[in-house]
C-alpha cells in the first residue's frame, strides 16, 4: 500500500473514530439539557468535528486545515464566552482564543499559500535549525514555569501540595498547545511533537479523572477521543518528515 492510500484509509478512520466519540459525548449531555443549552450543545460538536476535520487535514498538509480550524477555534471561543457571561468560568480561554488561535489560522493560511499549497497539494514543510529548537525548548520550559504559578494562584480546585499535580497537567497541555499552533501556522515539522504532547498529558489528565470517579464516563469518552487525536498526530509526524525532507 502506497503512502498515499495508506493516508486515505488512516484519515476515514480517524474521522470516523473521532465523530463517533464527539456525537456521543453530546448524546450523553443532551438528555438533561434545556432547549437552549441543547442548540449550544449541537453548535459546540459542530464545532468539535470541525477541529477533528482541521487535525486531519493538517496531518496530510493540505491548507484547508485553516478553514476547519477557523471554525473551531470560534466556535470553541464563542461558547467560553457565553458560559462566562452565564457566570461560570470561561473569560481566560475565550480571549486565548479570540486573540491567538483565530488569528494564527490566518496566518497558517497565508504562510501555507507562500509554500506553495493550493487545492488537493501538500505544504513545503520546513525542519527546525538546531539553535531554533533549542528556543522552542526554552520558551517551553520558560512559559510552563510562569503559567505553573500564574495558575496554581489563582486555582482553588487543585490540592494544596508543593506541587498541584492538577495545575501541571493544565499547564503542558497549554504550552503544547501554543507552541504547537505557531510552528504550524509556519509550516514546522516539530509541531507534531508538542501535538503528541498534547494528546499523552490530556489521557493522563483524563485518566487521573476517572481513576478518582470510575463512574465517570465522560472522562472515558475524553480518553477515547484524545487516543485518537495521538494516533493522527503520529501519522501527523510521519507525513511530515517526509514532507520537510526537501527544504525550499
Amino acid at each position: 500500500m502506497d503512502n498515499k492510500t495508506f493516508n486515505k484509509y488512516f484519515s476515514i478512520f480517524i474521522l470516523v473514530g473521532m465523530a463517533a466519540v464527539t456525537i456521543a459525548a453530546t448524546a450523553l449531555k443532551l438528555g438533561p439539557a434545556d432547549p437552549r443549552g441543547r442548540w449550544m450543545l449541537i453548535i459546540a460538536a459542530f464545532g468539535s468535528l470541525m477541529g477533528v476535520a482541521a487535525t486531519v487535514a493538517s496531518a496530510s498538509g493540505k491548507i484547508i486545515t485553516f478553514l476547519f480550524g477557523l471554525l473551531d477555534v470560534s466556535i470553541y471561543g464563542a461558547m467560553c464566552l457565553v458560559n462566562w457571561k452565564n457566570g461560570s468560568s470561561g473569560l481566560g480561554n475565550a480571549v486565548l482564543h479570540f486573540l491567538y488561535f483565530v488569528p494564527m489560522q490566518l496566518v497558517g493560511f497565508v504562510q501555507w499559500r507562500r509554500r506553495g499549497t493550493s487545492g488537493e497539494g501538500s505544504v513545503r514543510a520546513r525542519r527546525l535549525g538546531g539553535s531554533q529548537r533549542l528556543l522552542a525548548a526554552a520558551v517551553f520550559l520558560l512559559g510552563s514555569v510562569v503559567a505553573y504559578f500564574i495558575i496554581a494562584r489563582f486555582d482553588k480546585s487543585a490540592a494544596d501540595t508543593f506541587i498541584k499535580t492538577a495545575v501541571v497537567l493544565d499547564v503542558l497541555p497549554l504550552m503544547c498547545n501554543l507552541i504547537g499552533q505557531a510552528l504550524m501556522s509556519w509550516a514546522y515539522m516539530e509541531q507534531w511533537i508538542f501535538w503528541i504532547g498534547v494528546n499523552v498529558f490530556s489521557i493522563v489528565m483524563w485518566a487521573v479523572s476517572l481513576r478518582q470517579d470510575p463512574s465517570s464516563s465522560y472522562a472515558l469518552i475524553y480518553i477515547v477521543k484524545y487516543s485518537f487525536y495521538l494516533l493522527n498526530s503520529l501519522n501527523g509526524l510521519r507525513n511530515w518528515l517526509r514532507l520537510s525532507e526537501q527544504k525550499a
